[in-house]
């Protein structure tokens, strides 16, 4: 069992306080949007072994298992993340398997440079993920029904966005969602700014529903995405609740802590709320435009207290373990497949490993591992 020494990311979106809040340390004033536990390239996880991605290429089957590596090959199939947003993040949204299969083979025949700020696919892999929260966490995911969309965007008085309301109304579905996004991602932004402010000034004036886009264009003035994030249900999340994310869905997450894990991929299609690349054309291949509920997930209670957050994917599986004050017993959490374990509160004892809030352990498959303590314990691996 490896302690984990895990990089904190400073993304401009993050917060300030969450992640130091957590730890237990004082903030150093720069934002910290994310703290990595896992294998990725990017910013692996460091052990006393060396960097776990090193850990793991020098004995895959030992680390990993022979399952998942029969299944996975021999890399973590997951990265682990508590996610602490402080603004709100791009418009975005991830490929399937086959897509980013796709799209990373057709980037590297034409020889784009992987880190080139134009690509989008830096991996072959696709990037289901879900989040759960620690905090109240709010966030957008999916589509809203047009007839609902179209009454957010007709109660603004705007209007330069009555076209907009008179397409969600008359068209089909998918035509109607597909119709508006795509004139808001193509309409020249200087042309726009005013619209958009306009409309902010009204989501301010109104509150209620309209209040987290009011929230948006704050940190994001004149951008049209203020706009598309408005064809988006909004939701909300308590502390132990849960949204996953799956290929094509847009989203973006505006405020909170929380513990997110993902397939162990770097692709992500923006749409807005970035000054960074926006490929119009991919996205709109890669974006589902239907109408969906945010679907948001409590956790199923299975043996020995352990509650598992369903999801469709087998590169991950997401549970939590909440240990009772007053009580010494052990858990065995011993499994054939890598976990990474994570206290979020109080004090939790794994193996020889004592955890505190936001510290983490790898435990390799097949490795005896006990647990007890007083807290919220997450486990992390994978489906074989």
């Amino acid at each position: 069992m490896d302690r984990l020494d895990n990089t904190i990311r400073p993304y401009a979106w993050g917060s300030t306080t969450a992640i130091p809040h957590l730890l237990g340390v004082e903030p150093s004033g720069e934002p910290q949007a994310e703290l990595w536990m896992g294998a990725h390239p990017g910013a692996p996880s460091r052990t006393a072994r060396g960097t776990l991605a090193e850990v793991i290429e020098a004995g895959p089957e030992e680390e990993l298992g022979a399952k998942t590596v029969a299944k996975f090959g021999p890399h973590l199939p997951f990265l682990l993340k508590i996610l602490a947003a402080g603004a709100p993040l791009s418009l975005q949204v991830h490929p399937d398997l086959a897509q980013a299969k796709q799209g990373y083979a057709d980037e590297e025949r034409r020889g784009v440079p992987v880190d080139a700020p134009h690509r989008n696919y830096k991996d072959a892999n696709h990037k289901p993920e879900l989040v759960c929260a620690l905090t109240e966490f709010d966030g957008l995911c999916g589509f809203r029904a047009p007839s609902r969309a179209a009454e957010l965007l007709d109660a603004l008085g705007v209007d330069s966005l009555k076209p907009y309301v008179d397409v969600l109304r008359a068209r089909p579905e998918e035509a109607a969602l597909r119709e508006v996004l795509t004139a808001l991602l193509t309409a020249d932004r200087e042309e726009m700014a005013a619209t958009v402010a306009e409309a902010a000034a009204a989501c301010a004036r109104l509150g209620g529903d309209h209040a987290p886009y009011a929230g948006i264009a704050r940190h994001y003035p004149g951008d049209p995405g203020v706009l598309a994030a408005m064809l988006l249900n909004h939701f909300r999340l308590k502390p132990g609740e849960a949204v996953f994310l799956g290929a094509g869905i847009p989203h973006a997450y505006l405020n909170g802590l929380g513990v997110e894990i993902m397939a162990n991929s770097d692709n992500v299609l923006r749409c807005g709320l970035t000054p960074k690349h926006v490929d119009v054309p991919e996205l709109l291949r890669i974006v589902r435009f239907e109408a969906r509920d945010p679907g948001i997930l409590c956790p199923e209670a299975g043996p020995d207290g352990e509650e598992v957050y369903d999801t469709p994917v087998d590169e991950f599986r997401l549970s939590r373990y909440v240990l009772p004050e007053g009580t010494d017993a052990e858990r065995d959490l011993t499994l054939d497949s890598p976990q990474i374990l994570l206290c979020a509160a109080g004090s939790v004892r794994a193996g020889e490993q004592d955890l505190a809030p936001g510290q983490s352990v790898f435990v390799p498959a097949g490795e005896k591992t006990e647990v007890s303590g007083t807290g919220t314990l997450f486990r992390a691996t994978v489906v074989v």
